[in-house]
């Protein structure tokens, strides 16, 4: 469990460090998540060694929102004073996102409507 738990870290790390020193305008954990997707693409099998370690993360992953819970309640006068304008960036910025998904649906089946046979 500790190499695959280095292997899923070490891909998040060297995914922070390189959008670090690259200055890129991605979270470096997103690259890290490429990265290890390139991995499994090279080397199949490792997926298998992986799953009992990605199981358990899965599993537990309702405690890692405790942190932000508890940051969320640290900061209610934020909140309390700025709650309106929150709102309103929190349900424009989902429309949006929901819109580009759309958006890159659309063009990719043009793309691969264009070349199929």
């Amino acid at each position: 469990m500790l190499h695959t738990l280095g292997l899923l870290l070490g891909c998040q790390l060297l995914g922070e460090v390189t959008v670090r020193g690259f200055g890129l305008l991605m979270p470096g954990p997103v690259l890290g998540l490429a990265l290890l997707v390139l991995i499994l693409g090279a080397m199949p099998t490792l997926a298998e060694r992986l799953r009992p370690t990605t199981t358990v993360i899965l599993a537990n992953l309702s405690f890692l929102f405790v942190p932000a819970g508890v940051g969320v309640i640290g900061n209610l006068e934020v909140l309390s004073a700025d709650g309106i304008a929150l709102l309103a960036i929190l349900t424009l910025s989902t429309v949006l996102s929901m819109l580009a998904a759309v958006g890159t649906f659309i063009c990719v089946r043009h793309a691969t409507e264009r070349w199929a046979p």
